[in-house]
């Protein structure tokens, strides 16, 4: 799976989605500006140690993201979109889109994806959910939706077993 953060802004999102998507394989696209450097320590304390085992990719604007993955599929989570994440069959290779904290993506962006905007359904009061929850919350979909794929699917106790 692939994640695209649009102009993410605040670096301990940016981190805690990192770890997330060196948990499940996930490639993580980052579209400029940024509000924050990559080195920064917040990133790293969200990221924890794991950030060095990222593929994490840069992109100048979503241009020359476009450029560089041309037949990508790309799924827009967004508040205004018509569908549900759950509604759609994502296979292996997709995208998925996330929008700045302080905007979502731009309509200028969003009204050529009209078919593959994908929202999370919440109480009409909310604005939109944190950031790195909205990414977890529809990749864990799209990779339930692909079997886990070489994702461990059992642990084990640390000091003790399991009762048989």
């Amino acid at each position: 799976m692939n994640i695209i953060l649009y102009q993410p802004e605040i670096p301990a999102n940016t981190g805690n989605i990192g770890r997330t998507c060196v948990a499940t394989n996930t490639v993580l696209h980052l579209i400029e500006p940024l509000g924050f450097r990559l080195n920064e320590k917040e990133i790293k304390r969200a990221g924890m140690d794991y950030w060095e085992h990222l593929d994490v990719r840069r992109y100048v604007n979503f241009e020359e993201f476009l450029e560089k993955n041309p037949n990508a599929t790309i799924y827009m989570a967004t508040t205004k979109a018509k569908h549900c994440y759950t509604e759609v069959a994502y296979k292996p290779d997709d995208y998925i889109m996330f929008g700045k904290e302080s905007a979502g993506i731009p309509e200028e962006i969003l009204v050529d994806y009209e078919e593959t905007c994908i929202r999370i359904p919440m109480l009409p009061e909310i604005r939109s959910l944190n950031l790195s929850n909205s990414v977890s919350i529809v990749l864990y979909e799209a990779l339930r939706q692909n079997e886990f794929a070489s994702m461990q699917m059992e642990g084990e106790l640390h000091h003790l077993k399991w009762k048989e």
